[in-house]
């Protein structure tokens, strides 16, 4: 295991390299960056204005998108559990919309990353508030798909009564998920909250080990599920809504990592969620940097590559489950 976490930790540090090396301008520009002509000083303001962030907000979106997938798929023991599948990461994009929508996205700089952070608490809300404290796994998920379907609506409605057609496609860019035009303010605002929603989903790891054994198994070792489900979801809420609010949705990053780790490191939370946390910051770094490389007439989004590699897995891993069954 630990082998394993070291050699994504390097794949990490190599893919945050290439993210500042790689882009429109030529490597040669950064041949000097400590001196004091115009070149030296544009250098400085690429690197750390646009690539620098870009790259620093690809390594923390992902490992909050693979840790949150595997926590979630530990929590509700469903190999298809996704931040998407409880509608977390619908109505964090719902609560950016709606700044969007308001006008509120210009006013002020914290307004994104709070409207996608008050989506996100609106669905934990509307998620107890459906399914209860003591809710079963299937009961969660069901009240999820609820949850996903009427942020779902709700965005549609924002995007049918766009007061311009301008706004709706500005919108509609933001709903595809990319890392392009952010700043350092974006990190220095969503970061935080992107690390706190970590912090609460890495202590799931010893609750989820004894729920694997089993509900009543859990319960006899001490483990207290409302809690459990509190920190899992509440940690999910916090770092995929902070996520979503700056970067749009990025979807099955969550779904893909902890099924690629797993026949590596074993089914252990303990293991499982600091490598899917690795994991998912290597995925959301090498599509961001793949998007650049593409040659296509504008830059492809963040989202649509990762819809476009996790849609064909998730079916396979339905075609498996499908076997499994039989």
């Amino acid at each position: 295991m630990r082998r394993l976490c070291l050699g994504l930790g390097a794949l990490v540090a190599l893919l945050f390299c290439l993210s500042l090396a790689i882009g429109p301008a030529p490597l040669a520009l950064f041949g000097d960056l400590t001196g004091t002509g115009e070149q030296a000083a544009l250098a400085r303001a690429i690197l750390l204005e646009i690539r620098l962030p870009r790259a620093a907000l690809g390594l923390l979106i992902g490992a909050a998108l693979g840790l949150s997938g595997a926590a979630l798929q530990g929590l509700l023991r469903n190999p298809l559990a996704e931040p998407g599948l409880i509608g977390i990461s619908a109505t964090a994009a719902l609560g950016a919309v709606a700044v969007f929508y308001f006008g509120l996205a210009g006013a002020f700089a914290l307004a994104l990353p709070l409207g996608g952070l008050a989506g996100a608490a609106a669905a934990v809300t509307l998620l107890y508030g459906l399914a209860g404290r003591e809710a079963s796994a299937l009961t969660l998920i069901l009240a999820g798909v609820a949850v996903t379907s009427l942020a779902g609506a709700l965005t549609a409605l924002a995007l049918n009564l766009a007061p311009s057609d301008y706004a709706a496609l500005e919108i509609v860019f933001w709903l595809l998920g990319a890392l392009t035009d952010r700043s350092m303010t974006h990190l220095w605002l969503a970061g935080p909250f992107i690390l706190a929603g970590c912090g609460l989903l890495l202590a799931t790891a010893r609750p989820l080990e004894a729920l694997a054994l089993g509900e009543d198994t859990a319960r006899s070792l001490g483990v207290s599920l409302p809690r459990l489900r509190a920190l899992a979801i509440g940690g999910t809420a916090l770092a995929v809504g902070a996520s979503v609010s700056v970067s749009g949705a990025i979807g099955f990053v969550g779904l893909i990592v902890p099924h690629l780790l797993r026949p590596l490191i074993g089914h252990r939370p303990a293991h499982l969620l600091p490598a899917s946390a690795l994991g998912g910051a290597a995925l959301v770094q090498a599509a961001d940097i793949a998007v650049r490389l593409i040659p296509t007439a504008q830059e492809l989004k963040l989202g649509v590559l990762t819809a476009l590699i996790g849609a064909p897995f998730f079916l396979h891993l339905l075609r498996q489950t499908r076997r499994a069954m039989r």
